[in-house]
């Protein structure tokens, strides 16, 4: 099956017309097909969760790698040892209207939804996607692809909040997580220092807790994270980290967190996760 990640790698703005609504993830998505617009709209814009990682750094999951990631590893979003874990999913505009029945199903329980990109991008799937994993019963929540030179941390986060990207306390919503990684357009480190990258991410993070009483959740890789950031400034004491890693363990942690949340283990056939840590606490995430 063609993933949303690879299917992103291999288009070209020369060869976006006409040739990717056939190609897009049909068996994820059996609705009717939306119109050329909106899906140009996406394949300019919308860069998945860990599309850039996966550019760079590769995916080795295998079947094996997939078997180990949803044993427990290291310790829980409390801090205490992980005795099980929650599978879940990632979606952006790529994959269109999921059949969120489907993945429930697959025993996916928690689905994070990209709702925004820069100050630039809304995902014109997101009510569909961030409504429908809701509706399914799982627990979800919303993130935010950053471009951070683009603008600043905080009107990134004042950006995303505003579209889609707040939390509620009742025990079904994650908070947002800010999705840091590779640039799609150029330097690695978006032409910042680690100091720069650090004093970025913290003013998304201060605005974010403040728009919404919740820190937000860190997606990123540990090579891409100790290249940009390093130990420039630490985020683990209030940040959960989503660590992304496509291999059969999770690997070194990124500076300045000593256990992992979230896991993403794979791109295929989507981008799957677990949670480090038992349906319970992931509840106890969820409520705050």
């Amino acid at each position: 099956m063609i993933t949303a990640r690879r299917m992103w790698r291999r288009v070209t703005s020369a060869a976006i017309a006409g040739t990717v609504g056939a190609l897009l993830l049909g068996a994820l998505t059996p609705v009717a097909a939306s119109p050329p617009s909106v899906d140009a709209y996406v394949q300019r814009n919308d860069h998945p969760m860990g599309s850039q990682i996966a550019r760079v750094e590769g995916d080795r999951s295998d079947r094996e790698s997939k078997a180990a990631a949803r044993r427990p590893q290291g310790l829980n979003s409390d801090g205490g040892q992980a005795a099980a874990t929650v599978a879940g999913i990632d979606v952006s505009g790529w994959q269109k209207n999921v059949d969120w029945n489907h993945w429930w199903n697959q025993g996916k329980r928690f689905a994070y939804v990209k709702a925004t990109e820069s100050t630039t991008y809304k995902n014109p799937y997101f009510a569909q996607q961030y409504n429908g994993s809701y509706n399914v019963g799982m627990i979800r929540g919303a993130y935010h692809f950053a471009l951070p030179d683009r603008s600043s941390g905080a009107a990134q986060a004042n950006y995303f909040v505003d579209n889609g990207g707040g939390w509620s306390g009742d025990g079904k919503t994650l908070p947002g997580a800010l999705d840091m990684e590779y640039n799609p357009y150029g330097a690695t480190c978006y032409g910042k220092s680690k100091a720069g990258m650090a004093a970025w991410i913290r003013d998304f993070h201060d605005t974010y807790h403040r728009r919404t009483g919740r820190w937000p959740v860190i997606y990123t890789s540990t090579s891409w994270w100790n290249q940009c950031v390093g130990t420039a400034q630490s985020f683990g004491s209030t940040v959960p980290l989503w660590v992304a890693r496509y291999s059969s363990s999770v690997g070194t942690l990124p500076s300045g967190w000593s256990f992992h949340t979230f896991w993403q283990y794979t791109s295929s056939p989507i981008d799957q996760n677990t949670f480090n840590g038992a349906y319970d606490r992931l509840r106890v995430l969820a409520t705050g």
